[in-house]
């Protein structure tokens, strides 16, 4: 049996790499098969080892907005490199980007730079029991923060309760201090402060899901939270590393007109280069080192050549208002052929969407929460995942994973993928 040069790579691979992918969704276990080894991309478009080619919906998980290669980011980061890789000292592009970032979320007064959203999220926490003095965290069954031992916490058996851990190596201490509850359940989150408060620094919570698919929260769940946070003085986090840039140039916080008081960056502001950042309020933020007592360092913070590309991104997505509303038609778009294909053949689904991120559901229940997204038939997705990369359509290899939409997507492409759409459907019905 002949086999593919991306097939020859895996099997290499697992000689010397965990797996033999570098993050585990990669390794195509969530839909079966082998994984894709890509060579290149451009637009909308990514190109495997054996010279495939593939409309794809990923788009590095969320932060090539404008498409694979975009010009001006390639170009700043050419220019950028002739001046060295790396410095390890402040320069004039931090600055900048600094202060783009401040003038794009309403709710980020001062912002530090770190290298991955990982490290954005294990360092807003930090900081949030730094500055209230108090040791829990609440976190919300479904959403994803990293890998960062705190967040590696699965919910108990009940609505409200106290996490134990879902990863060896995440100690019993960490799991104590961390708190799991049900998405878009506000009751939950009350009573736990009203019996708890004194306890809890922050709140830490995706806007909007990424990472059981993308789940929405319900009408008045994120305002119901900030007024939680104010009445019983904890800190509200939003992990913006999907919806940061991507949903608005303010992220879900313009969308929904809710300000966090700290707000954790990353994938785009890179323009994919691994980077990350968090920020809020000023007075939270004074109280990062070296100005502050909450230590937080890096090497690569700021790196020169990340800072050059994020600049080149985000310049962008500012002076091109249209953007959004571009991407919003394209996916509204995307959204209608598809649900027209699914209700033609008579499957049960339900469908999310927001801006430039949508998820298609194999179940005929609304998807609210990570109880919900569970319900889907992941083994129908499989296949249908597999039919769709027959047909040239690369999607997230995961029921459990937003799709991300880039303007590199015109209406031809799209009518493409509602083409392919139909046919994969059909080929599983």
């Amino acid at each position: 049996m002949n086999t593919t040069k991306s097939q020859r790579l895996f099997f290499e691979a697992q000689n010397y790499i965990p797996g033999g992918v570098n993050s585990p969704v990669r390794a195509f276990k969530a839909v079966g098969g082998d994984p894709l080894f890509i060579k290149e991309a451009k637009g909308a478009y990514l190109y495997d080892e054996d010279g495939n080619e593939y409309i794809e919906l990923i788009n590095s998980w969320g932060p090539m907005i404008l498409g694979h290669a975009n010009e001006a980011i390639q170009r700043a980061v050419v220019e950028a490199t002739g001046s060295s890789l790396s410095f390890g000292a402040p320069t004039a592009m931090e600055v900048k980007m600094a202060e783009l970032i401040c003038s794009m979320v309403p709710s980020v007064e001062k912002v530090r730079m770190v290298n991955s959203g990982t490290e954005a999220t294990m360092s807003a926490i930090r900081l949030a029991r730094g500055y209230t003095g108090k040791d829990k965290i609440i976190k919300f069954e479904g959403c994803y923060h990293g890998h960062g031992d705190s967040f590696l916490i699965a919910a108990g058996s009940g609505a409200i309760t106290l996490g134990t851990p879902d990863s060896p190596g995440v100690t019993e201490g960490v799991a104590r201090d961390t708190i799991t509850l049900p998405y878009n359940n506000l009751d939950a989150v009350t009573e736990l402060f009203e019996n708890n408060s004194n306890e809890i620094a922050a709140i830490i919570i995706e806007p909007v899901a990424g990472n059981m698919g993308c789940v929405l929260p319900e009408e008045g769940y994120l305002q119901g939270l900030r007024s939680l946070c104010d009445k019983f003085g904890v800190v509200l986090i939003f992990d913006e590393v999907m919806t940061g840039f991507r949903l608005a140039a303010g992220g879900a916080q313009e969308v929904f007109d809710v300000k966090a008081d700290i707000t954790t960056m990353g994938k785009i502001i890179g323009g994919g280069m691994p980077v990350g950042a968090y920020g809020g309020k000023k007075e939270i933020m004074d109280y990062v080192s070296p100005q502050g007592p909450v230590y937080q360092a890096g090497t690569l913070s700021g790196n020169p050549i990340a800072m050059s590309a994020g600049m080149a991104m985000l310049q962008q997505l500012k002076d091109n208002s249209n953007i959004y509303g571009d991407l919003r038609n394209t996916t509204e778009y995307l959204r209608n052929g598809i649900q027209n294909n699914l209700d033609q053949l008579g499957l049960d689904y339900s469908m999310n969407h927001i801006g430039s991120m949508i998820s298609l559901f194999f179940t005929s229940e609304k998807v609210i929460d990570f109880e919900s997204a569970k319900n889907s038939n992941t083994q129908m997705f499989g296949k249908y995942f597999r039919e769709m990369l027959n047909r040239g359509v690369y999607l997230a290899p995961s029921q459990f994973e937003s799709l991300f939409v880039s303007t590199a997507i015109t209406r031809e492409l799209a009518d493409r993928i509602v083409e392919a759409n139909l046919d994969s459907l059909k080929a599983i019905h």
